[in-house]
C-alpha cells in the first residue's frame, strides 16, 4: 500500500513533507512576512548577558512569557529583572525548536522603569566622565549660524524661533527635522548630529522640545544618543521639557537651559536691553566729558586754552586745511564747466543770427511771401519796405 495520497482525495491537496531545516525556514519566513516588525510590551525576566556579545531574556506578563534575543550592541537602555519594557522585533522559530523573538530595539516604558533605566545609565555613563564639568564648552551669544535638531512641527520649536526673533533676529538656522519622542527617534537625532559634525557649518547645535510625560521624554535617555552629545565637535545646548525634566542629554550637553524658549534666550541677545544699556554708555559719557571740561576750566583756564589750540591744531585745522582744498577744486571744476558752457552758448548765437531774417535783409536780400503763380498777388518785403506784386510769369530756375 503506497503512503502516497490517491488523486482527487481531500488529502492530497494539503499533504507536504518538510525536514526539520525546511519547515522552520517556511514558519520564519511566514512570520517575517507576518509580524515583519512587532511591538511587545512586558516585564523583564531572566536577564543575561553572554560573551559580551548576546543578550538574553524572557518577556512576560501574568500568563506568558515569550524568550528574546538581541546583540548587546543594539542595547542602548540597561536592563534587568523586572522592569516593563517595549520591544521591536520578529519572531523567530530557531533550529532547536524553540520559539524566540530577535531583537533590534528596546525601550523602557512606565515611571518606574524608565527611572531605573535613568538611574543606571547616568551611573555607568558618570564613571567614564561622559558628564564631567571640565569638558562642558560655553556658548557665546549672537552666532551668525545654528543647527537646530528638532520636529518643525512641535510646538516647542515654534517657541524657540519666535523668541530668537523677538530678541534679536537675523540668525541663520539650519533645521534638521527629526521624531522628537518613540523608539526610532534617538537614532534620527543621531543621525541628525553627525550630520552637523561632518558639515561643520553651524557653530551651535541647539537638541529641543516640549514637555511630555516621562515615556515621551526617554528617548533622551538613549546611551548611543547620549554619547553622540558627548562626542560632539560642535557645542550643544539643550533645551527639553520643562525646567523639572532632566535628562541624560541634557547632563551631556555643553549647556543646559530649561526649555525651548530658555535655550532661544541663552543663543541671543536681547535688542531692547542692548540699545538701552548703549544709551545709557552714551550718556554717561557725556556727563564725564562735560564734568572734565567745567573741572579743566575751573582749575585752569589757561590750560583749557591751550588743551583747546592742541585739539583745534590735531584735528579742526587739517579738517578746515582739507575742506579749503577740496573748495578749490570744486570752484575750479565749476569755473572750467561754465567756460565750456560759454563757448558752446557764444557758438550757438553765432548760428542763430546767420540764420536771423533781419541779417538777410540788411545785405540786400527780400523775403517773397504769398502763392507763386501766374496772376496771384505776393508780400514782397526788404529791410525798410512791404511791397505786393503780380506774377505776371512762373518758370523753373535753369
Amino acid at each position: 500500500m503506497s503512503d502516497t495520497p490517491e488523486r482527487g482525495t481531500a488529502q492530497s491537496v494539503a499533504t507536504h513533507v518538510f525536514t526539520p531545516t525546511d519547515f522552520a525556514a517556511l514558519v520564519n519566513q511566514t512570520l517575517e512576512y507576518a509580524y515583519g516588525s512587532t511591538l511587545i510590551v512586558g516585564e523583564v525576566a531572566s536577564f543575561k548577558i553572554n560573551q559580551g556579545k548576546w543578550v538574553f531574556f524572557d518577556l512576560k506578563d501574568a500568563e506568558t512569557s515569550v524568550s528574546c534575543f538581541m546583540s548587546v550592541w543594539s542595547l542602548k537602555y540597561p536592563l534587568e529583572d523586572g522592569m516593563k519594557i517595549v520591544v521591536r522585533g520578529t519572531p523567530k522559530l530557531t533550529k532547536w525548536g524553540k520559539f524566540s523573538v530577535t531583537v533590534t530595539a528596546v525601550k523602557p516604558v512606565g515611571e518606574g522603569s524608565i527611572k531605573k533605566a535613568y538611574e543606571m545609565l547616568k551611573k555607568k555613563l558618570a564613571a567614564e566622565g561622559l558628564f564631567d564639568p571640565a569638558k562642558k564648552r560655553s556658548i557665546p551669544k549672537g552666532l551668525p549660524v545654528i543647527g537646530v535638531i528638532s520636529s518643525t512641527n512641535a510646538a516647542g520649536y515654534a517657541d524657540f524661533v519666535k523668541i530668537l526673533n523677538a530678541r534679536w533676529g537675523g540668525m541663520r538656522v539650519i533645521v534638521a527635522h527629526t521624531q522628537v519622542q518613540g523608539m526610532d527617534a534617538p537614532r534620527q537625532m543621531v543621525k541628525a548630529l553627525d550630520y552637523f559634525n561632518e558639515r561643520g557649518e553651524v557653530m551651535a547645535i541647539a537638541m529641543i522640545r516640549g514637555g511630555g510625560s516621562a515615556d515621551d521624554l526617554s528617548c533622551y535617555n538613549d546611551e548611543e544618543l547620549v554619547r553622540a552629545v558627548a562626542a560632539s565637535k560642535i557645542p550643544v545646548i539643550t533645551g527639553v521639557g520643562h525646567e523639572v525634566d532632566e535628562s541624560l542629554v541634557d547632563l551631556a550637553a555643553d549647556v543646559r537651559a530649561s526649555t525651548p524658549s530658555n535655550a532661544a534666550e541663552m543663543l541671543t541677545y536681547d535688542r531692547a536691553a542692548v540699545l538701552d544699556k548703549v544709551k545709557r554708555m552714551e550718556e554717561r559719557a557725556r556727563s564725564s566729558v562735560k564734568q572734565e571740561i567745567v573741572r579743566a576750566m575751573s582749575d585752569n583756564s589757561g590750560k583749557v586754552r591751550r588743551v583747546g589750540r592742541s585739539l583745534v591744531a590735531k584735528y579742526i585745522e587739517p579738517s578746515l586745511k582739507r575742506s579749503h582744498e577740496q573748495t578749490i577744486q570744486m570752484y575750479n571744476k565749476i569755473q572750467s564747466e561754465l567756460k565750456g558752457l560759454e563757448n558752446l552758448v557764444a557758438a550757438r548765437m553765432k548760428v542763430l543770427a546767420a540764420l536771423n531774417p533781419e541779417n538777410v535783409l540788411a545785405q540786400g536780400y527780400a523775403i517773397l511771401s504769398g502763392k507763386v503763380s501766374p496772376g496771384s498777388v505776393v508780400k514782397i518785403t526788404t529791410l525798410k519796405l512791404e511791397l505786393e506784386a503780380e506774377i505776371k510769369k512762373v518758370a523753373e530756375r535753369k
